[in-house]
């Protein structure tokens, strides 16, 4: 046979048409892929669980988080279920595979985190897990109950970086800088950091009488189900902006309202960052504390490694011991420590119901996720779906 001829006779065959099965295949994995891509590398979706960063972010408000801004960070953990965290949704397993780890790499970013920027970061003490008990952190219940009772007591399991749990904050301190807290008002690198319009606080309102409309402070923009009664039957704690507090003084039957702290000798119930006996830190009182940075060395004794010790071991992957009075680091008697990596201080907007750096401490570079962008929905989840929606949050900014 001629091989031109069998070749033209053969391009002249109709091709064969893809089923309808096939074509539905191919269109579910390209979106799969496509959406895939565009979540690990450009831009997610992330929802606001929790009332620690208000009144900045809502409870109910849907966000976009770019990851553009910071760098894309490669997948730690390639092998994994589209579109699953970390737990399967209906089965309640593990949604990834980790026998494949990958090194932290990622692409190069638009700008380096500044302070006060949103940032979405995965938890850092999520690397070990209560699996009947997540919304608690493993290391406080054992710092509470004891390891033994813990591990007795709850399947205990384990998750690399990119699988922990995501978290939203504000972030207060860059790598290098020194961050305290006194009377409830943070300070960095010496200069207070007052909360703006965006921040929560306690404050202690004393009113000439008992007998007031609390629908005045709900117009003021103050959650009326949230007031505290003190001893005094004239006198509450509400949990308000420092431009809220402004107008509610300007009402004839405020007397007085001032910031709640806590006291500098009020011990705090379990315990702040770094858990230090020798630091009787709590929320509003705490520091200073130097924020690790790359290429920083710090000198090892008995007053810097309850706060670097898990950055040391954990975060930069370190064998530690102390023999005596004496710290090894992988083996070797060690008197300084360089870090590798950058580290950051998160704290919530709103400062008594937040669980952050308070409380666990630094978050190493390689948890950044993403910038929290612009709110793209928020319901409010009372009454019907439409009038759920917030829409005077729809698009706005987060800064």
């Amino acid at each position: 046979m001629n091989w031109k001829f069998w070749q033209r006779n053969k391009s002249a065959e109709p091709k064969k048409k893809k089923s309808k099965a096939r074509e539905w295949t191919d269109a579910i994995i390209f979106a799969v892929v496509a959406a895939t891509i565009i979540r690990v590398f450009f831009i997610e979706a992330y929802t606001i669980p929790s009332g620690s960063m208000e009144k900045s972010l809502l409870v109910g408000d849907f966000l976009f988080v770019s990851k553009v801004n910071y760098g894309a960070r490669i997948p730690m953990t390639p092998v994994a279920f589209p579109f699953a965290h970390h737990t399967m949704p209906i089965t309640g397993t593990k949604a990834f595979w980790d026998g494949v780890q990958w090194k932290y790499r990622r692409l190069p970013g638009l700008q380096d985190i500044k302070r006060n920027d949103v940032v979405v970061f995965n938890f850092p003490e999520g690397d070990t897990v209560a699996l009947e008990n997540q919304n608690a952190s493993y290391y406080d219940l054992v710092r509470g109950a004891g390891w033994k009772t813990v591990n007795s007591q709850y399947t205990i399991g384990s998750r690399p970086v990119d699988k922990r749990e995501n978290y939203i904050k504000r972030c207060i301190a860059i790598a290098g800088d020194v961050v305290s807290m006194k009377n409830g008002i943070a300070n960095v690198n010496g200069k207070d950091e007052p909360l703006k319009d965006t921040g929560m606080m306690p404050y202690r309102i004393q009113f000439s009488s008992t007998d007031f409309n609390p629908q005045v402070l709900a117009d003021l923009g103050i959650n009326t189900a949230e007031i505290q009664r003190t001893e005094d039957p004239q006198a509450y704690i509400v949990n308000a902006s420092a431009e809220i507090i402004t107008e509610v003084k300007k009402l004839d039957f405020v007397k007085s309202a001032a910031l709640s702290a806590a006291s500098s000798t009020e011990v705090e119930s379990g315990g702040i960052f770094p858990h230090d006996p020798n630091r009787p830190w709590n929320r509003d009182n705490f520091g200073p504390i130097k924020v690790p940075a790359k290429g920083w060395t710090v000198q090892i004794d008995s007053n810097t490694m309850p706060l670097y010790y898990r950055a040391i071991r954990t975060y930069e992957g370190n064998k530690v011991e102390q023999k005596g009075k004496v710290w090894y680091i992988n083996d070797k008697e060690a008197t300084s420590y360089t870090f590798k990596l950058n580290y950051y201080w998160m704290m919530g907007d709103n400062r008594h119901n937040s669980l952050d750096s308070r409380y666990w401490g630094f978050v190493p570079e390689d948890h950044i996720v993403g910038k929290a962008l612009f709110i793209w929905m928020s319901f409010d989840g009372e009454g019907s779906w439409f009038s759920k929606i917030r829409w005077s949050r729809i698009f706005k900014g987060i800064h």
